[in-house]
């Protein structure tokens, strides 16, 4: 039997990028919490299956295939929200495509369109979300971050380091203005976590040594996965988190723990004498 505190039946949820790795387990997770949703994702197909298996939850899925990146698009998705359901209690902002490459050959266009994408876009989602929110006087708001926003990845990874950290600051400042208001804004920070969506897996197999690498920094032994976020999204999502706002949770296995120089039992080429 679950606590009431992490109820979330009579909600209604928007999930972007609901058909990704991340997007959809924390969809599915919601519902089977008793939440309603509004799933949104540029890929038709990965969407149907998403809101497929919230519908076998018994709850609704309402689909709008949207671009993130268009304003338009975005203004289309909250018209959908407010005719189907007329409330928005939980945001989810996971979609945010990047364009990465080693700094020096690093196009300003391509870096412009990623910083859109992770900080404008996400941005453009929690003030409409926002607005209805603080007209009812409450309401959680989860930005998906990346653990690269508080230390470098490198490999080309400049532009999204730029733009999550932007993500990581909105949420300060969103959750500095609007928490006393009712609205709480909280940020999830993955490290390692590969899907079907994010091609991490195909990077991994084609660089052998990528995965020990990754391994090397993650003390509890594991690469993630994406069902590991529902435990801190429903938390955040719902009343057990009731005076946590402004937090930048990591979900990352330990990574941002460890220092750089520092060892961990079973760490792939550990020889350094304990």
């Amino acid at each position: 039997m679950s606590h009431p505190l992490f109820d979330l039946t009579g909600r209604v949820a928007l999930v972007t990028g609901a058909g990704g790795g991340f997007g959809g387990a924390i969809s599915v997770g919601f519902a089977e919490s008793g939440a309603d949703l509004l799933v949104t994702d540029i890929d038709s197909n990965t969407l149907q299956r998403t809101a497929e298996r919230v519908q076998k939850t018994g709850r609704r899925a309402v689909q709008v295939v949207a671009d993130v990146m268009i304003p338009q698009d975005i203004q289309t998705i909250f018209a959908r929200l407010d005719q189907e359901f007329g409330r928005i209690d939980i945001l989810v902002t996971c979609a945010g495509p990047a364009w990465t490459t080693r700094p020096e050959n690093q196009s300003l266009e391509d870096l412009d369109r990623t910083l859109k994408s992770l900080g404008v876009s996400k941005f453009a989602f929690c003030q409409e979300a926002g607005r209805r929110m603080l007209a009812q006087g409450k309401g959680s708001i989860i930005n998906l971050g990346s653990i690269a926003s508080v230390s470098a990845l490198g490999r080309g990874h400049v532009a999204y380091g730029m733009g999550m950290a932007a993500v990581v600051e909105m949420t300060r400042e969103l959750s500095t203005e609007w928490s006393g208001r009712g609205v709480r804004v909280n940020a999830i920070l993955p490290a390692q976590v590969p899907n079907e969506n994010n091609g991490l897996e195909n990077r991994m197999r084609s660089n052998a040594i990528l995965r020990d690498t990754f391994l090397r920094g993650i003390p509890i032994g594991r690469l993630g996965k994406s069902e590991d976020i529902i435990g801190p999204a429903i938390f955040l999502a719902s009343d057990a988190s009731s005076w946590v706002t402004g937090v930048i949770l990591p979900m990352d296995g330990g990574n941002l723990a460890k220092n750089a120089g520092g060892s961990h039992p079973g760490m792939p080429g550990e020889t350094a004498s304990l």
